[in-house]
């Protein structure tokens, strides 16, 4: 097969505008040691010439890998060039990948091999469908903000704190899978390429995302009873050019707490499977209840109208 196009020609990314303090790229400076200059790796993690091994395909392993800078841009895309496979079949295989953007880091916990809790943001790459009674399909994506208050239920797959998520049939390929995460002006859109297409295809999309700057970019995974290959090969920070009002200059963007404006509770999605109801448009039995609530309101007013006119007129009698 020939060369993939490189992810930047795919979307607003330039290469000229890619971050080499924020991205992982081979080769890997200080492969299979701990002299990456820009990256720290704990836990199951093996970093080979080819790849970034955060867990082998072995139970109950767990491994992270951390940028040491913190990313101070307002506005940025990251690329994630990754592989998750391993020789479980169907449903035995397990747990899955995490990439995040948060003020902790390198510290392991029950999340995907990292700590739960956390300040800032989350991508879920979910292998293993913990609740039995779930109407998703997995792999699935799903996207978490927290403010250091909310718990991830694994028992729930996450469900009551997802904002958004969509099925990725990302395991055992055969070809490159790609995942990109751009935020922008309080907007969070995370899109796949893992069909083997060459083009992005959305996953998430999410207005009203309120990230502050300093906090650090790193991906983790875990394995328990059931295990995986959970590879990084590449993660590639572009900085996107967008012009923001002039009262963002007045905003000290490293004081901003993390936070999503919904119009529901993330805890509603245990009525929509999909979790990807928010900010679309009226479902046809919401246009049902709003039509059926103005017929009542104009019936309402009629009677009472109707009323009120009779009165009147009896009144006028009266007075002949």
């Amino acid at each position: 097969a020939g060369p993939r196009p490189a992810p930047a020609e795919l979307t607003d990314g330039n290469s000229e505008h890619l971050k080499r303090e924020h991205s992982l790229m081979k080769p890997y400076q200080g492969a299979g040691s701990a002299a990456m200059p820009l990256w720290d790796f704990q836990g199951s993690t093996m970093v080979t010439s080819q790849y970034v091994r955060l867990t082998p395909d072995e139970r109950s392993r767990e491994g992270s890998i951390w940028n040491r800078v913190p990313c101070f841009l307002k506005d940025w895309e990251l690329h994630v060039h990754f592989k998750i496979h391993g020789a479980g079949k169907k449903n035995l295989h397990g747990d899955g990948l995490a990439l995040w953007y948060t003020q902790e880091r390198l510290v392991p916990g029950p999340v995907f091999g990292s700590k739960d809790n956390f300040h800032g943001l989350a991508i879920f790459l979910d292998t293993y469908p913990n609740d039995e009674a779930t109407e998703r399909v997995f792999p699935y994506i799903s996207a978490m903000v927290n403010n250091g208050s909310l718990t991830y239920d694994h028992s729930k797959d996450g469900r009551w704190t997802e904002l958004a998520g969509c099925t990725a049939d990302l395991r055992n390929q055969n070809h490159d899978t790609f995942l990109a995460i751009r935020y922008s002006r309080g907007r969070l859109t995370v899109m796949t390429d893992v069909e083997d297409k060459n083009e992005w295809k959305n996953c998430i999309d999410i207005a009203g995302v309120q990230l502050p700057t300093g906090y650090f970019f790193g991906a983790s995974a875990g394995t328990g009873d059931l295990s995986d290959n959970h590879d990084i090969i590449s993660m590639k920070l572009f900085q996107l050019m967008v012009e923001h009002p002039l009262e963002d200059e007045t905003v000290d963007w490293t004081k901003i707490e993390p936070s999503v404006s919904l119009l529901k509770s993330p805890k509603d999605n245990v009525d929509d499977p999909t979790g990807n109801f928010r900010s679309g448009p009226l479902t046809g039995w919401k246009v049902f209840l709003l039509l059926l609530c103005a017929l009542l309101g104009i019936i309402v007013c009629a009677v009472v109208g109707a009323v009120v006119f009779q009165k009147r007129q009896e009144r006028n009698k009266r007075f002949y």
